[in-house]
Order: C-alpha cells, then sequence, then structure tokens
C-alpha cells in the first residue's frame, strides 16, 4: 500500500492513526499542500486523486480517496483489532462522531476554504481566524455534548479501546490547537485527547513523527 500524506492535514492524520493501530506497514509519498502553489494540484497527482486533496491510499487493484471510507475499508480488510463495535447503535454512534468530524467541522475549515476566504474575499488572517474558531466551536460544542451524554465513553469515545471516533478526534483537536481555539468547554473530548496521545500508536502518527515535517 501507499498513502499519500501531508503531515499537517488532519483528514490524513486520521488515516495514520488507523494504520498505526492496525500495524500496517505503508509506503509514503509526500504531498505538500504548500510548496509549488500545493502540490496537490499537480496533474500527476490529480491523476491519483481528481479531488486533489490527500489522504489517498494506493491498494492493490485501485486507488481510495476519502478518509473516512479509507479508514472503514482498512478496519474491514484488516479487522484486528476492530475499530468499531459490535452492535449496530454502537456502531451508529461511533460513525456519528467520525461524520460530525469530517463532515460538519473540518469541511468549514480546511485549508482551501481558509485559502478562498483569504484570496477570493479579501479576509485578513485575523477575521479568517475568527472564522475558523467559530465553526470549531459550534461543531466541538456538539461533538462534547455527544459523547458525555452517551453512557458509552470511558477512556475514548467508546469505552476503553480507540474507535474510528478517535482516530477523528485526536487531529481535529490537534487543528484546534494550532489555531489556537479555546478548548476549556469540552473536557470530556481534551481528556480522551490527552490519553490517546499517550499510546504510541497515535504518537506514531503524530504530525510531528512524519517524515515531512517541517522544523
Amino acid at each position: 500500500m501507499k498513502l499519500y500524506s501531508y503531515f499537517r492535514s488532519s483528514a490524513a492524520y486520521r488515516v495514520r492513526i488507523v494504520l498505526s493501530l492496525k500495524g500496517l506497514e505503508v509506503d509514503y509519498r509526500y504531498i505538500h499542500m504548500l510548496k509549488d502553489g500545493g502540490q496537490q494540484h499537480a496533474a500527476d497527482y490529480h491523476a491519483v486523486n481528481p479531488m486533489k486533496l490527500v489522504p489517498a491510499l494506493e491498494i492493490e487493484g485501485g486507488i481510495l480517496t476519502q478518509s473516512l471510507a479509507i479508514c472503514e475499508y482498512l478496519d474491514e480488510t484488516h479487522p484486528d483489532p476492530a475499530l468499531l463495535p459490535g452492535s449496530a447503535a454502537d456502531r451508529a454512534y461511533v460513525r456519528a462522531i467520525a461524520a460530525a468530524i469530517a463532515c460538519e467541522i473540518h469541511p468549514l475549515n480546511n485549508l482551501r476554504v481558509l485559502a478562498y476566504l483569504s484570496s477570493e474575499l479579501g479576509l485578513d488572517k485575523p477575521t479568517r481566524d475568527v472564522w475558523y474558531r467559530h465553526w470549531i466551536a459550534e461543531g466541538l460544542t456538539g461533538v462534547e455534548a455527544l459523547v458525555a451524554r452517551s453512557g458509552k465513553a470511558g477512556d475514548y469515545c467508546f469505552g476503553d479501546t480507540p474507535t474510528l471516533a478517535d482516530a477523528f478526534l485526536v487531529p481535529q483537536l490537534a487543528n484546534a490547537r494550532r489555531f489556537a481555539c479555546d478548548l476549556a468547554a469540552y473536557p470530556t473530548l481534551t481528556a480522551i485527547e490527552q490519553r490517546a496521545i499517550l499510546s504510541p500508536a497515535f504518537a506514531a502518527a503524530a504530525p510531528e513523527a512524519q517524515g515531512d515535517v517541517e522544523h
């Protein structure tokens, strides 16, 4: 397998966590999303992923895109350890957390949206950061309530072992910290995060541990 990744991409970070939890080795192909006008826009990468985003996972027989689809593929094809619970209701709960992050929070704050706010709408960085923090707060407030009220959380979002929910939560909180978001209102989520990042699997997937990290 080959993973097209960028150390700072939270979507790629999710997939790296799942690969690490599964103990899977991949060959990395680094796509720098700022250099050269954004290497994701190059014609050769466009042939890999027409959406011009990372991650993309090259497998025998094709290329997978979209982090949620990739993570579910990895969980189905390498089921030990399982990252989705046994019951349909519990799987729906875990998927709801992952989807809230991947579909509700992240799309409003990803690189191309922030670039558009600056280049096309003329927002300066302080104003753009207000946008970012507003939508982070809107989304994380909902996820905090979802997890805290569920009765399903333990050391992680579901019980005491990681699931796809945690693989999506940790990168989103890392992004929020990069933009100096106030996370005091999310004690359940940040406690889970702090336990997770002590895990060797999560640590190995972190941005600072990647081969393309910029110091």
